[in-house]
């Protein structure tokens, strides 16, 4: 097989000699004219998020001037032109593109039509390798997409002059589907996941953006496209997540891939899963924030989506709800993932598989996996960097010393709505004054029977359930009617409420008993920590609890612990002050 530095230095003819006088120095510029151009294709929002991260890899220091293009023609190219020119990059309409010349095109997504490109091409993974049969593209229905003849040959010519693979078993796949194009495989690991790893020490900073705060765990949710994959099996199963799980002890999350938004648009998708958003579910924009989710969570519900696999590679615990083995290469480690990882049944009971999955979890099990996927992540972004560096060379560009510093990945900007409203709380109490809750949020139409009672914000409109409730809550504390009006009227105006509460701040609240009794309530802190948040709508739950208690041997004011999970908070009450 022949090596990919042999190849890049027989430099084509077309390329040979172009360009040979750069432009002189312009007095309106800042800085030196560049001696290289270079531009990125995209040709899809995953393609084009993964190839914008690639030509970081490109210094402009090195006089390295970048640009990029949209390839057309795919079917999944909506939202693709705004992404770019958000971006403040210089983007070039494909004719323009195809009119001038580049000294290296990059393109994590290859089309025969990039042909057309007067470039040489180097062509990079969008995902974890090559694993997806999509015989539209390919015409092949044993060659994973972006190995296939049909995407990387024209008339008897391969089309990449460089083809980056994340492991060498991806070229000995190559030879086998196309071997004219083997000898210009390159393995060069996967810039995106080292990126992942040097993100692992911002854990804190990414749980923090996704609510995994006071003791809450993270589930991520995450799907990839088309029938075969989560949300194509299991439409419901976010939903079911977040109203399966207690919302005090598991922020729910949501990763989909940019496939899913461009097919069924942004609106389409959030309104898809409107009803899961309204009890909780957070979800993470396709441009950027899944690979921070990947190092804040504690669980993955996922696929076959690289995504999910990406994940495994973190020793996160997965488990997959849809493998998607009817649409991948069945000899590629994307399928072996698929056979040999967890599994988790939708219809059953959710939170005893992942408390499950989470006690049998060992990474060994499936790093033989991983490691046939992904090689050499620690050296990906040098070796990467030095092969688009040797097309450069013939300018003066040299490369720059030292192995490129993997930059942590940007926090998690999740779309949330509201908080919710109305839950559905059970719980237990004991004769110290420990009070055990679990709340799980109510959504009109997918609640059939209460499990204990119901718990509701004074934001909260069901025509039913404010009716039922035995526990009523303001949790704005900027309102206007004072606390103690807002409680008085609220007692005359329902009068089958256990308890009233009403924010004074974000540590303080009012409560008020049924035949009228009031206490102020507050966190207590220990020595050294902060004085944790109140939650009006947990207090009145637990106070309704110890209300409810009759073998209580507590009175309030001796104060109560309120326990989510494993975390807790001390709450101390104080009676009104007499007036002399």
């Amino acid at each position: 097989m022949s090596s990919v530095p042999s190849l890049l230095s027989r430099t084509s003819a077309r390329f040979r000699g172009r360009r040979a006088d750069r432009p002189c120095h312009d007095r309106w510029n800042t800085w030196d004219a560049p001696k290289a151009e270079v531009l990125g294709v995209a040709r899809t929002l995953t393609s084009a998020t993964r190839v914008v991260d690639v030509m970081h890899l490109l210094r402009p220091e090195d006089g390295i001037e970048k640009y990029y293009t949209v390839n057309p023609g795919s079917a999944f190219a909506d939202g693709l032109d705004s992404y770019l020119s958000g971006l403040g990059i210089r983007v070039l309409s494909w004719e323009e593109a195809t009119r001038r010349p580049f000294d290296l095109a990059v393109s994590c997504s290859v089309h025969p039509t990039m042909r057309r490109l007067d470039a040489p091409l180097m062509v990079l993974p969008h995902g974890a390798g090559y694993n997806r049969l999509v015989t539209e593209s390919t015409g092949d229905a044993l060659a994973p997409a972006g190995l296939s003849r049909r995407e990387l040959m024209w008339r008897g010519k391969v089309v990449p002059q460089a083809i980056g693979v994340s492991h060498q078993d991806q070229i000995d796949r190559l030879t086998e589907i196309c071997p004219e194009a083997a000898p210009y495989a390159l393995a060069v690991g996967d810039w995106c996941f080292q990126r992942i790893t040097a993100s692992m020490s911002h854990r804190d900073r990414y749980r923090s953006r996704l609510g995994a705060v006071d003791g809450r765990r993270l589930v991520v949710v995450h799907s990839t496209w088309s029938e075969h994959s989560l949300l194509g099996r299991h439409p419901e199963l976010p939903l079911r997540l977040v109203t399966s799980l207690p919302a005090d002890e598991f922020a729910v999350a949501a990763v989909f891939h940019p496939n899913v938004w461009a097919r069924h648009t942004p609106a389409g998708v959030l309104e898809r899963l409107g009803a899961a958003m309204d009890a909780g579910l957070m979800i993470i924009p396709p441009q950027e924030g899944w690979r921070a989710a990947v190092v804040a969570s504690d669980w993955v519900v996922g696929d076959h989506g690289s995504t999910s696999f990406y994940s495994a590679a973190a020793d996160r615990v997965t488990v997959l709800a849809a493998t998607g083995l009817d649409e991948l290469d069945p000899l590629s480690p994307a399928a072996a993932f698929a056979r040999g990882a967890p599994r988790l049944d939708p219809e059953g009971d959710v939170l005893a598989q992942l408390l499950d999955t989470a006690r049998r979890h060992d990474p060994a099990e499936l790093r033989p996996l991983v490691d046939g996927q992904l090689a050499s992540v620690d050296t990906s972004g040098e070796v990467t960097r030095a092969r688009m560096y040797e097309f450069l060379a013939r300018r003066g560009v040299r490369v720059p010393p030292g192995a490129p510093r993997p930059l942590p990945v940007p926090a998690p900007e999740p779309v949330r709505r509201a908080q919710v409203t109305a839950y559905d709380v059970t719980g237990t109490h004991d004769a110290w004054g420990t009070v055990k809750i679990e709340r799980r949020p109510l959504v009109a139409g997918h609640h059939t029977e209460a499990l204990g009672f119901y718990a509701v914000t004074t934001e909260e409109n069901h025509p039913h359930w404010p009716a039922a409730a035995e526990v009523l809550a303001r949790t704005v504390a900027d309102a206007e009617v004072a606390a103690l009006d807002w409680i008085a009227d609220a007692a005359l105006r329902h009068e089958n409420l256990n308890v009233l509460v009403a924010r004074l701040d974000e540590t303080r609240c009012l409560v008020q008993l049924r035949g009228g009794r009031q206490l102020e309530a507050r966190t207590e802190r220990a020595w050294g920590a902060r004085r944790p948040a109140l939650d009006p709508v947990l207090l009145g739950s637990a106070v309704n609890l110890w209300l409810t208690d009759l073998e209580r041997s507590k009175d309030l004011t001796d104060g109560l612990t309120i326990r989510t999970g494993e975390w807790s908070v001390g709450v101390a009450f104080t009676p009104p002050t007499p007036v002399r």
